[in-house]
């Protein structure tokens, strides 16, 4: 599906390198059955703080939609990348999940002198990373990738649901919920389903 105006990523070339600036690296949409993982790279500003920043799974979507503007309009620079339900399904979900991440990185426009990732493994980078279990909630920048990843992801699913209304993508952003396993039974599989997840991969034989 080709990416709406207001669902344009946020990629440039990286710059140039500043001392002492950390990028924080989250994704979304690892557990779904359908559409891309989403990662985000977000590097804040000491001097224009932000309030009420924390893991986007604790917060309302209301407010993840206020802190995403926010974010946007108040880091240094942000950058949000994808691997495809294609790329999921080649690579399997971790290795696409990496990928996601390297691109969100690679697309800063300021290169950071450290990489900061939620959880326990770290994407190729030619950067210094360190990875940070629990790091949405525990690192501000991490909290504020993780925000930017969830709205995307969540904004991707709402325009995909115009497209295959069936399935209710717009309701359970593509996890495996008991409407939308039903409405895989009735309907198949959909372009943007990851084949190789068992749900999936059970309506195709």
């Amino acid at each position: 599906m080709q990416s709406r105006k207001f669902l344009k990523l946020e990629q440039a070339p990286l710059c140039w390198y500043v001392p002492g600036l950390i990028a924080g690296v989250d994704e979304a949409g690892r557990g779904p059955l359908a559409g891309p993982v989403v990662a985000a790279a977000v590097i804040l500003d000491e001097l224009n703080p932000i309030q009420g920043l924390a893991d986007s799974k604790k917060l309302t979507a209301l407010r993840r939609e206020k802190l995403f503007d926010e974010i946007r309009a108040k880091a240094l620079c942000c950058s949000i990348a994808l691997a495809s339900a294609e790329e999921i399904d080649t690579l399997n979900i971790l290795q696409a999940t990496m990928l996601a991440m390297k691109r969100a990185v690679e697309g800063l426009r300021l290169r950071p002198n450290k990489v900061l990732v939620d959880g326990n493994r770290l994407p190729s980078l030619e950067i210094l990373a360190e990875a940070i279990v629990k790091g949405d909630a525990l690192v501000p920048c991490i909290s504020a990738a993780s925000i930017l990843a969830k709205v995307y992801r969540d904004r991707w699913c709402a325009e995909f649901h115009l497209e295959y209304p069936q399935y209710g993508f717009a309701r359970h952003k593509g996890y495996g919920t008991v409407a939308h396993l039903a409405a895989l039974r009735e309907h198949g599989a959909c372009p943007q389903h990851r084949k190789t997840f068992s749900p999936v991969a059970a309506v195709l034989r």
